[in-house]
């Protein structure tokens, strides 16, 4: 079975999170132990609104992709944590590819939500391109393996 998803999953929502926070957290530390924010009390201010602005933003484009998507033929297994599930192509109503985003990622909205809900985002594999602007290459595959289907019955 091949693999649609990222490699990089893992680092983008677990790895790149930690950091983040860990950073913030560091960076808090010295301005609180240095007694800077004694002088000037919004350097305390700005650590706090990034780590809040990095929450939602997190919980917006990271933490709801699945942790691994595999090519099943006529479905996808699709894994997010310890639940699995496998999604009939015919299942699916729409892909969705955000072509600007970093990371790239595929949302699937199903037309009967499974245990993973309605849509299902994954971060696809791609290969470096010179072409910004370039379709990812899954998603089209995807959408045609879909048209194809659909048109079949």
């Amino acid at each position: 079975m091949e693999t649609l998803s990222s490699s990089t999953t893992f680092l983008a929502k677990r790895v790149f999170p930690v950091a983040w926070f860990g950073f913030l957290a560091v960076f808090l530390g010295i301005v609180l132990w240095s007694g800077v924010w004694t002088e000037q009390p919004v350097v305390v201010l700005q650590p706090l609104l990034m780590a809040v602005f990095g929450y939602f933003l997190f919980r917006k484009l990271l933490w709801d992709i699945a942790d691994e998507v595999r090519d099943g033929g006529t479905c996808l297994l699709v894994r997010k944590g310890d639940v699995e599930e496998r999604i009939d192509l015919g299942n699916v109503m729409n892909v969705d590819s955000s072509q600007f985003a970093s990371p790239r990622r595929i949302t699937l909205r199903l037309r009967v939500p499974g245990s993973l809900g309605q849509d299902v985002a994954f971060i696809p594999k791609h290969s470096f391109q010179f072409n910004p602007f370039a379709r990812n290459a899954v998603a089209e595959e995807l959408i045609l393996r879909i048209d194809k289907l659909r048109n079949s019955h």
